[in-house]
């Protein structure tokens, strides 16, 4: 798993620490937004990093949205994980193009507690902009998950040039 300089932003608005450090009783809104960019060779990688966090915020009274393209979760799967399966909603065979727009509703309503859609392009500024405002509205988390193929012909110097030699030939 790598990140890029835009995979590596994250929005945070305000830390509990800190209201509570005030003193005073107001609501302080939290929202995150990270756009995670993992290999698709390597979904494990992700799982690590991923799975604690989701694990915690399973803990919460709120819901866990997944926006999933194709794949299906498994029953299995969201078990074993240590994820809450009364919790865990997921909308499969979503539209890419919806996708952006359905997590901006989902963060927005406050229902969720983190909400994971799959992308696969980078976020504009925009597009970064519009989610954490909807995940400050709701006091969620949203991860957008960018799968990106690893090409292993692709990290070597392509080089044009061939050193011939009387000696081997």
């Amino acid at each position: 798993m790598y990140t890029s300089g835009y995979a590596n932003r994250s929005t945070t608005f305000a830390s509990a620490h800190n209201s509570l450090t005030r003193g005073d009783n107001t609501r302080v809104a939290t929202g995150l937004i990270s756009e995670v960019v993992y290999r698709e060779d390597q979904p494990m990688m992700t799982q690590l990093l991923l799975l604690p966090l989701l694990q915690q915020l399973g803990q919460q009274s709120r819901w866990l949205l997944w926006l999933t393209p194709q794949q299906k979760l498994s029953r299995e799967w969201v078990q074993s994980a240590g994820l809450p399966l009364a919790k865990v909603m997921q909308i499969s065979q979503l539209s890419p193009g919806l996708t952006l727009e359905s997590m901006i509703r989902a963060l927005r309503t406050g229902n969720y507690s983190v909400v994971i859609g799959w992308h696969a392009e980078e976020l504009t500024e925009e597009e970064h902009h519009r989610l954490a405002m909807a995940a400050e509205e709701g006091n969620a988390i949203g991860f957008v998950m960018r799968p990106v193929r690893h090409d292993p012909l692709a990290a070597r110097p392509h080089s044009g040039i061939k050193i011939h030699s009387n000696l081997y030939h």
